[in-house]
């Protein structure tokens, strides 16, 4: 009986033993094969650069050191709830995505590269709100003069309605950048409050006395020279405002962003890239390098500036997602769907002078004033309501304590009559209106005015 079992007993064991054996060879053959990957591995992220060909200081572009993000990745933009709130919110259309919802939430102060804030995108919608609002004012009132039209341009898609619009939005800013925060969050560097104390200065920041106009565009910079309507058409802003932001140096040398490469017209120094054939120097350091590694800090901004700067960014994403007519639609829901009394706009030096002049230059008779009615003219609180007449035709009504004073407003009132003349319903047409095809419209030319009355 014992010798039957003692001959099975070494059977199972010989066949665990081999079992075990063939388990320890593939373990070996794993291991081995790990080995010859990982060094595989090493030599691929390892590359062996000739210095003959390119030089010593050139190092592959996806080894070079990238600045990180200061605000949200892109791809945080699909699980922000905030982000898809706003969208539903204003309506936009489903061409607009997410991620481009959340660019336009980086203000420059975050992040001075192009490609990862919005200001390429303000700079295009800024063009296309000041574009349709001017040709909404000038087709519908004609004979606007020019700085009243500056004003009411500014009161349409100025930084102050631009802000405004932001919150009535339901748009929120952070306290501070960075990737952690929501990406339907307004992204902006704070600017240091204006009654904070200047360095090594006992005055406050918005009391420092400013002596030129930095960056104005004027060859003059002082703050008195050359400041006549002209010069606001040709130098200044759309607005009619001074510029800000212009370049101080028209050096041809200075590059239009950090580590711009700078085309020369001299062939001999101008860099490219090296073949395997030839022998020229290797090209400067920061041709290969990105952008961000010459980083420079960002100068820190306003939440007016950098709300007006989202709005902007976000008109000019729906023109290059969704088209014209997306951005025209915008435009009429948001802009110029506010109300704007035009009429206390205007501010006359010389009402009566100004009426006699244009009165002189359209053939008229001469204004003459004359008296409506009065109540209490030997009380204290007198009233004389004076009318001002050419020919039989009443140009204008005004009521004041004086007969003088109610002279010169309704003298005021005549040229407000005058200067915000609109069409008649359907008269109206503006050129984006008719442009491309397949609009069905057919264009009208528009009354244009010779000009206001200079005295």
């Amino acid at each position: 009986m014992g010798k039957p079992a003692t001959a099975a007993t070494r059977q199972l064991q010989g066949r665990d033993d081999h079992v075990q054996h063939q388990w320890r060879g593939q373990k070996r053959c794993i291991a081995s094969r790990r080995e010859a990957s990982s060094a595989a591995a090493q030599e691929v992220d390892e590359p062996v650069v000739e210095e003959d060909a390119v030089g010593p200081a050139y190092q592959p572009f996806e080894d070079q050191t990238r600045r990180p993000l200061n605000a949200p990745s892109h791809r945080q933009a699909l699980k922000s709830a905030k982000l898809a709130a706003l969208h539903a919110r204003l309506q936009l259309p489903a061409k607009l995505p997410l991620q481009t919802l959340a660019r336009c939430l980086i203000d420059p102060s975050v992040d001075p590269r192009p490609g990862y804030n919005n200001e390429p995108l303000s700079i295009l919608g800024q063009e296309l709100l000041g574009y349709y609002t001017a040709e909404w004012l000038m087709t519908r009132y004609p004979r606007l003069p020019m700085p009243i039209l500056f004003a009411a341009q500014y009161a349409f898609v100025g930084n102050q309605t631009l802000a405004a619009m932001r919150t009535e939005w339901g748009v929120e800013t952070v306290a501070a950048p960075g990737p952690e925060v929501d990406p339907g969050l307004l992204q902006l560097k704070r600017q240091t409050p204006g009654n904070a104390l200047a360095d090594g200065e006992q005055m406050r920041i918005k009391h420092m006395p400013q002596a030129k106009r930095i960056g104005s565009g004027r060859r003059n910079e002082e703050y008195n020279y050359r400041r006549g309507m002209s010069s606001r058409i040709v130098y200044d802003d759309q607005f009619g405002d001074l510029q800000t932001s212009l370049a101080t140096s028209t050096s041809d040398s200075t590059p239009p962003y950090p580590s711009a490469p700078i085309s020369r017209p001299d062939d001999s120094t101008s860099f490219r890239l090296p073949d395997a054939s030839s022998e020229q120097s290797p090209p400067p350091s920061d041709w290969y390098l990105p952008r961000s590694t010459q980083y420079q800090d960002p100068t820190a901004t306003t939440v007016e500036a950098a709300s007006a700067t989202f709005v902007r960014a976000l008109a000019g994403a729906l023109y290059l997602h969704a088209g014209t007519p997306a951005s025209k639609h915008f435009h009429e829901q948001h802009v110029v769907s506010r109300h704007l009394p035009l009429h206390t706009l205007f501010n006359f030096a010389h009402p009566t002078r100004d009426l006699s002049r244009l009165c002189a230059r359209e053939g008229f008779e001469p204004p003459v004033a004359r008296l409506i009615s009065e109540t209490g003219r030997l009380s204290r609180t007198p009233v004389f309501v004076v009318g001002v007449f050419s020919g039989e035709d009443k140009l204008g009504e005004g009521a004041g304590a004086s007969l003088n004073e109610g002279r010169v407003r309704a003298a005021a009132a005549a040229l407000r009559g005058w200067y915000l003349y609109s069409p008649p319903d359907g008269k109206a047409m503006r050129p984006s209106e008719v442009e491309g095809t397949g609009h069905g419209k057919k264009w009208k030319p528009q009354m244009i005015d010779i000009g206001e009355i200079i005295t």
